[in-house]
């Protein structure tokens, strides 16, 4: 299953953001090399979020991901949604559906 997890990020989020990156996007990057990650990055034209793809077999995996991430920690992340997303099209596709 995969899922998105949007973050809202803090007014001051681009000022505040180079202190906690590093620490951010190594944990990224370990979530990246565990398949559970997929793909993640800021919103642009605002910078006020980010979206993030996972796959797992349930949302723990998110969770666990908000649980140690430092922007959430921090204050960088102001509110965040985890959303089921039912993927029927694609390579990487959860539950593929061809016509």
């Amino acid at each position: 299953m995969h899922y998105l997890l949007f973050y809202d990020t803090a007014p001051d989020y681009l000022d505040r953001r180079a202190e906690f990156r590093s620490s951010h996007l190594k944990l990224a990057w370990e979530y990246c090399e565990r398949g559970e990650l997929i793909l993640g990055g800021a919103l642009e034209d605002p910078v006020d979020g980010a979206v993030l793809l996972f796959q797992g077999d349930s949302p723990e995996v998110v969770e666990q991901f908000i649980a140690e991430d430092p922007y959430v920690a921090n204050g960088l992340v102001t509110a965040y949604r985890i959303r089921p997303w039912t993927t029927v099209a694609g390579a990487m596709a959860s539950m593929p559906v061809k016509p």
